[in-house]
């Protein structure tokens, strides 16, 4: 009997999903291969899964070399004949991960990312049931042209929106923007709607990424954190503003000093909605920032902004295309 057609690559990096304990009291790490993943989400054989054990790591070591021999491997297997790939990694860094393969893995088949919350030692470890959601929303031809997708909780949510938004619970997961895409539910995907457009493509880089900071504002505060931004070895700074992408008037004459030799883009603090253009005029609201040369950043999170200004830095992109990839619709 000849063995059943590999459609799917299941490539594991670590994570809680493939964590398991040592002696008691000293934790879990992962230790679960991308083969015993497989076993315990009870998959169909016939559908055909090919396991690929690429890291055992928390989310929290992963980098931007990572990524990058990912998105290597990805080609790879997408050129071996793969039609769908699932990452099983952790959850802490799932919203810039997938970002980050959003913006440089190859656009010819679905790349869904999952992950658990609860480890495998616990009652209800929900790993299994995430992992057979990812296989299915990767084999349904639906979900194609849709960027790379988070299945967490039998919900599907595009990259670009994704965020972590809770730390303990199975239902950590939520895309404040617009919610879910859709959902899985007896074992069929349900699509509500698709993303508008395509992300921008920028070439895949590595441990060399230029460094951008989050230099957030808050209360009475920030004076420190403006000064290590200013640093020489930042190349860029996401500002994560107050609300609508504001800042404490007595740092906006650092600030625009700061735009002036660096990009300096404009995300708001909140992590949902755009950040305003046009409406507040006092020393500090975005009329006044942006007219100082900060870069409005759109929609994204300043968590995701951060991923796609040094995907732009990285890729030699000068002001103007940085400010037209924050204008992405």
């Amino acid at each position: 009997m000849s063995s059943p057609k590999t459609l799917i690559s299941l490539i594991a990096l670590g994570g809680t999903i493939a964590m398991a304990g040592h002696e008691a009291g000293a934790g879990v790490t992962p230790r679960i291969d991308a083969a015993g993943l497989l076993r315990a989400s009870g998959i169909d054989p016939a559908v055909g899964v090919r396991p690929i054990a690429f890291r055992q790591l928390s989310s929290a070591a992963l980098g931007f070399g990572d990524i990058a021999e990912l998105v290597a491997l990805i080609e790879a297997e997408i050129a071996a004949g793969a039609t769908g790939i699932v990452i099983t990694q952790g959850t802490d860094t799932i919203e810039e991960t997938a970002f980050l393969l959003e913006l440089t893995a190859p656009r010819a088949i679905p790349i869904v990312v999952t992950g658990a919350i609860r480890h495998p030692g616990l009652a209800g470890a929900d790993g299994p049931a995430n992992l057979a959601a990812a296989i299915t929303v990767a084999t349904d031809p639906t979900c194609r042209d849709m960027g790379v997708l988070v299945v967490m909780n039998d919900e599907i949510h595009a990259a670009r929106f994704v965020r972590k938004a809770r730390t303990g619970n199975p239902a950590a997961f939520a895309s404040p923007a617009c919610g879910p895409l859709g959902w899985i539910e007896e074992g069929r995907v349900r699509l509500l709607m698709r993303p508008a457009g395509p992300s921008p493509l920028l070439p895949p880089f590595g441990a060399d990424a230029p460094d951008v900071v989050i230099l957030p504002m808050m209360f009475d505060g920030g004076d420190a954190l403006l000064e290590a931004a200013a640093k020489p070895s930042v190349a860029g700074i996401i500002m994560a503003g107050m609300g609508g992408g504001h800042a404490p008037p007595r740092l906006v004459a650092r600030l625009k000093a700061l735009a002036a030799i660096k990009p300096v883009v404009l995300a708001s603090r909140t992590g949902a909605g755009e950040v305003f253009r046009g409406t507040y005029g006092y020393d500090g609201g975005e009329i006044d920032l942006i007219a100082g040369g900060l870069i409005p950043g759109g929609w994204l999170d300043p968590a995701k902004a951060r991923i796609l200004l040094i995907g732009l830095l990285a890729a030699g992109r000068g002001r103007g295309e940085i400010a037209e990839a924050f204008d992405w619709r």
